[in-house]
C-alpha cells in the first residue's frame, strides 16, 4: 500500500503509536533527544491500570478455553509467552493447522507499511482471520442508556462460543477510538500476512471483548481501510522526523514519561495550553492567542466569531488565575448549597472493577451540639470479589436509611453528602444489581429512588455551579482552600489501589494491618474534608475568595 521509502533501520509502528500525542511520538523515536535513557518508565497509576489489564486478560483467557474445552483441539489455541519471534511462528502454524480461535496471537511484521502487532484472540469466520481484542473498560452498556445522538440504531454482538454477528437491540456500543484504531492495525497486519481471506466489501469486521466479557463487539472496519492507510502514512512522517512537532499539554500529559521535558518548554514559551484544554488550545492558537500572557490580556468583546469552545471568559479567567495564583474564583457573590438538619458526609472506596470495599460515613447532627460528630466506616477486608461486600454494603445502607427515618420522625431534614456522585452511584447501583436477592440489600429502584431524591446532594455539582476552579475542581485541589489538610501526604486514590491491595494480601502476603488502618484512615479525612468544604461554601470565610467580576474586571 505505501510507496515510502525508509531506511533498513526503520521504525514498525505499533497501535500504540497510531494514537494520542504526536510529540510523544516524535520524542520516542528521536536520537537527538536529550537525556533519553534517563527517562523514567511507567508512573506507579499506569503500571497499575497495565497489570489490572494482564489480570483481565488472563481471566477471558480462562472463561474462553472453558467454553471451547468440549471441542477439538484446533477449536481453542493458545500460543504460549516467549519471544516474539517464536510466537509468531507458532501463530502462524496453529493457522496452518486450521484453529479457529487463536489466543495470544504474534502476526508477521509488515515490512512494506512498516506495522507490528499482536491479538489477544485471532477469530476464523469461515473466510479467514478477523481480529478480537480484550480491554478492560466497557464497550457496550444497556440500550436504554443510549443517548440521543444514537437513536435506536441497532448493533452487532457475537455469543463467546462461536463467531455470529447478529443484531443485538439490547446493547448500546461505547465507541473507544484506541480500540478502533488497533482494530483497522491488526486487519491490515492479517491482510499483510495473508491471513484475512478473500472478503467482500461488507465483511471486514472485528471485535472487541470488554470488562463484562459477555459477548463480543462486532465493528465494520472495512469503511475506514482508506482513512486509517493515511493516518499511518502521517504517523510515519513523524516516526522519520520529516514533520515537526511542538508540545502542547493534553490529558495524556500527565501519565507521559516525558512530561518534565515538555512541561519546562511549555513554560518558557509561555503557551497557552498550560491553562485551557487541548481543543480550547488549538483553536486560541488559530486566532494567534499562543501565550497565556495574550490571552489574560484579551477581553470579552475579543471572543473570535466561530468560538464554540465553551465560555470564552473561562479561558479568559483562566489565564489570569495563572497570574494571580486563585486557585477558586466565585462566579458570584453567593455561593448556595443545600443544608439540612441532620447531614451525613458519604465516601466510598473500591478496588478497581471487583467491588466497593470501604463506605465511610460521618454524621452531623446540627440541632444537637452534645450529638458527637463520629465517623463510621462500613468495610469488609475478604479480598474483592466477595459476597461479605453484600454485608459491608447492605449494612451502610440500613444505617443511612435508619438515620434518615430517625430524622424524619423527629421532625429534622436530612441530608447526605458525596463528592462527585458517579462513583458512589455507579456502586450503589451495582451493588443493588449484584447482591439482588440477599438479606438487607435494597432493589435497583430503591437505590434510583434515593439517587434521585433531594436527600443525596452531590458537593462537587455544587462546586462546579458555584466557583471556576482553573487548575481543576477534584476534592485534593479544592478542600485546602477552604483549609483541610489530609493527615497523610501520599493520599490519593491511585496510592489506595496500593494500600488495599497489602491491606488485604492480594499478592500473596499476609494482608497487613496498618495498610487497613491508613485506607481507614485517609477514607475519614475524605469524608472530613467534604464537610468542611460544604460548611465553608455556606461560611463567611468564602467571601475573602474574588469574584469572576472582580477577575476579569
Amino acid at each position: 500500500m505505501s510507496t515510502l521509502t525508509r531506511k533498513p533501520t526503520a521504525v514498525l509502528l505499533t497501535a500504540r503509536d497510531l494514537s494520542g500525542c504526536p510529540h510523544r511520538l516524535a520524542l520516542d523515536n528521536s536520537p537527538t533527544t536529550p537525556g533519553a535513557e534517563a527517562i523514567a518508565a511507567d508512573t506507579p497509576e499506569v503500571a497499575r491500570r497495565k497489570e489490572a489489564a494482564a489480570l483481565h486478560r488472563e481471566r477471558v483467557r480462562d472463561l474462553l478455553r472453558s467454553i471451547h474445552s468440549d471441542q477439538g483441539p484446533t477449536a481453542f489455541v493458545i500460543v504460549d509467552e516467549g519471544p516474539r519471534e517464536r510466537r509468531v511462528s507458532d501463530t502462524l502454524a496453529a493457522a496452518t493447522a486450521g484453529a479457529r480461535w487463536i489466543w495470544n496471537a504474534a502476526l508477521p511484521d509488515d515490512e512494506l507499511d512498516r506495522r507490528r502487532g499482536h491479538a489477544e484472540l485471532l477469530v476464523h469466520d469461515g473466510t479467514g482471520y478477523l481480529p478480537v481484542i480484550v480491554v478492560n473498560h466497557r464497550v457496550t452498556r444497556p440500550a436504554a442508556a443510549r443517548n440521543n445522538g444514537e437513536g435506536g440504531r441497532t448493533i452487532l454482538t457475537s455469543p463467546l462460543w462461536t463467531w455470529l454477528p447478529t443484531d443485538d437491540a439490547s446493547r448500546a456500543l461505547r465507541p473507544n477510538r484506541r480500540d478502533q484504531q488497533r482494530l483497522q492495525h491488526l486487519t491490515e497486519l492479517l491482510v499483510a500476512a495473508g491471513l484475512a481471506g478473500d472478503r467482500a466489501p461488507d465483511q471486514w469486521r472485528a471485535g472487541v471483548i470488554g470488562m463484562d466479557a459477555d459477548c463480543i463487539a462486532v465493528f465494520d472496519v472495512g469503511p475506514l481501510r482508506e482513512e486509517f492507510a493515511h493516518l499511518t502514512y502521517e504517523r510515519l512522517a513523524i516516526v522519520d522526523q520529516l514533520v515537526g512537532t511542538q508540545p502542547s499539554r493534553i490529558g495524556e500529559c500527565r501519565d507521559c514519561r516525558w512530561w518534565e521535558q515538555c512541561e519546562a518548554d511549555l513554560l518558557a514559551r509561555d503557551d497557552v495550553s498550560l491553562v485551557v484544554n487541548g481543543m480550547v488550545a488549538d483553536t486560541l492558537r488559530a486566532e494567534g492567542i499562543t501565550t497565556i500572557s495574550k490571552l489574560a490580556e484579551l477581553t470579552a468583546g475579543d471572543e473570535p466569531e466561530q468560538w464554540s469552545n465553551g465560555s470564552f471568559q473561562d479561558a479568559i479567567a483562566a489565564a489570569r488565575c495563572h497570574r494571580t495564583g486563585d486557585v477558586m474564583v466565585r462566579r458570584s457573590a453567593s455561593t448556595p448549597i443545600a443544608r439540612a438538619d441532620v447531614e451525613v458526609d458519604v465516601d466510598m472506596e473500591s478496588y478497581g472493577e471487583d467491588g466497593a470495599y470501604l463506605w465511610g460515613t460521618l454524621l452531623t447532627d446540627r440541632t444537637d451540639p452534645d450529638r458527637p460528630v463520629l465517623y463510621r466506616p462500613f468495610a469488609t477486608w475478604r479480598p474483592l470479589p466477595s459476597t461479605t461486600e453484600a454485608q459491608s454494603f447492605a449494612a451502610f445502607w440500613n444505617w443511612l436509611h435508619e438515620e434518615m427515618a430517625a430524622a424524619r420522625a423527629q421532625g429534622k431534614t436530612f441530608a447526605a453528602y458525596c463528592y462527585s456522585e458517579q462513583a458512589e452511584n455507579r456502586w450503589l447501583r451495582g451493588s443493588a444489581e449484584r447482591f439482588a436477592g440477599m438479606p438487607g440489600i435494597p432493589s435497583l429502584a430503591e437505590v434510583n429512588e434515593f439517587i434521585r431524591s433531594p436527600q443525596w446532594v452531590d458537593v462537587y455539582a455544587a462546586v462546579s455551579a458555584n466557583f471556576f476552579c482553573p487548575k481543576g475542581k477534584g476534592l485534593k485541589r479544592v478542600a485546602p482552600v477552604a483549609g483541610f489538610s489530609w493527615r497523610d501526604g501520599e493520599a490519593n486514590g491511585a496510592a489506595s489501589m496500593d494500600w488495599y491491595s497489602a491491606a488485604v494480601g492480594l499478592t500473596g502476603a499476609q494482608p497487613d494491618p496498618d495498610q487497613r488502618t491508613r485506607l481507614l484512615q485517609y477514607n475519614e479525612d475524605d469524608v472530613w474534608a467534604t464537610k468542611v468544604l460544604r460548611e465553608w461554601m455556606d461560611g463567611d470565610a468564602v467571601r475573602t475568595l474574588p469574584t469572576m467580576a472582580d477577575l476579569l474586571a
